[in-house]
């Protein structure tokens, strides 16, 4: 339950900074949640803070930064929703890693989609917006690959440290990049790869 409240909260907050800040910013807010994660992994876990641990976040973070080149909107009072938001994405999978002592990762995605279906349904009926024919396969689309990386995700933090899965992270951002090149046509400039060598060498 405390994982899930957490994380369906982060969620929220999330969305919000995904209307009010731009969404370069938002991604690089985002992205402090591996620094958090080694935080917390530190703190409740007692994961020790290695030099190349601590490497590897902040050389992450700052491929990302290269990535997205976030301006003033980071600044913005909604960015602090944003870093709520990242802090409860970190607190949430230290929760996972916990939980993986004694759960299987498919009973921690199970558990997920029951408790944060009634979260999300209640939260749905303040804005309800009608769902057509058409938006029923992005949705299962969406949906499949949601809990396909959760999954993968428990299945890491069941065998590794905390703070050793959470930089390899970074990478979402550099292949988002590829697939809205291949997926939108979207152009991908020097600065993308210059952030994904940058992720690529802090993960080595």
């Amino acid at each position: 339950i405390l994982r899930n409240v957490v994380h369906f909260t982060a969620q929220y907050f999330w969305t919000i900074g995904i209307v009010m800040l731009p969404l370069a910013s938002v991604f690089a807010l985002e992205f402090t949640m591996p620094i958090w994660v080694a935080f917390f992994a530190w703190m409740f876990l007692k994961e020790q803070l290695t030099g190349p641990r601590i490497l590897a976040t902040i050389g992450g973070f700052i491929g990302v930064l290269v990535i997205v080149r976030p301006g003033f909107g980071m600044v913005d009072p909604a960015a602090g929703l944003v870093l709520i938001a990242a802090a409860g994405y970190g607190l949430s999978l230290i929760c996972v890693k916990r939980l993986t002592q004694h759960c299987s990762p498919g009973a921690i995605v199970v558990w997920m989609i029951l408790i944060q279906l009634p979260l999300g349904f209640l939260a749905a009926l303040t804005d309800w917006r009608e769902v057509h024919f058409t938006d029923i396969p992005w949705m299962l689309v969406a949906g499949i690959g949601a809990l396909a990386a959760h999954y993968c995700q428990a299945q890491a933090l069941k065998r590794l440290a905390a703070s050793v899965v959470m930089p390899i992270d970074f990478l979402r951002v550099p292949l988002a990049a590829i697939v809205g090149y291949y997926a939108y046509s979207e152009a991908i400039d020097l600065w993308v790869f210059l952030g994904g060598g940058i992720i690529l060498l802090s993960n080595y």
